[in-house]
């Protein structure tokens, strides 16, 4: 495989979109960079400001949506593609899509507070008024089995 990975860091340009891509949770945001490396007279010139789609799929996208907001200072680091799309009457566009792998504040930037995501418990089925019913509903003395499955009668 011949992916390609960045890492940005730049700035969030919109509030967090969530969305449902075939029964995943998919969260979006765009980030702008602008470099800052241009030398003029006595200052420094900001250059073109490029900007990026990222997504953030499953867990990552849950604590993004609830971590991340237009206007923060961010780092994301991911697996970078090119959308190209035709818009009607107009020539083709282009999208920078990152499929995030991490993302965080930039601290070099301001301050942030980490709070670490607890891993859903998942259920008991026993516990379940349901399944305990099912599970004891059988018959104790119930028939025998052959290796094949096949119901063996007891000898006489």
């Amino acid at each position: 495989m011949n992916d390609s990975y960045v890492t940005l860091q730049g700035w969030v340009g919109n509030e967090v979109e969530t969305r449902d891509v075939g029964g995943t949770q998919c969260v979006s945001f765009r980030v702008g960079c602008t470099p800052r490396y241009y030398r003029k007279d006595d200052g420094w010139k900001d250059g073109e400001t490029s900007w990026y789609t990222v997504n953030c799929w499953r867990a990552l996208g849950r604590n993004v949506a609830t971590s991340i907001h237009k206007g923060d200072a961010v780092v994301v680091h991911g697996r970078v593609r090119v959308d190209v799309w035709e818009r009607e009457g107009q020539g083709k566009s282009v999208t920078w899509v990152v499929d995030a792998q991490q993302v965080g504040h930039d601290l070099s930037k301001g301050t942030s507070s980490f709070l670490k995501s607890v891993a859903a418990t998942p259920a008991d089925p026993t516990q379940d008024d349901g399944v305990r019913e099912m599970l004891h509903s059988y018959d104790v003395d119930g028939p025998q089995l052959d290796s094949a499955g096949e119901r063996v009668e007891p000898a006489a």
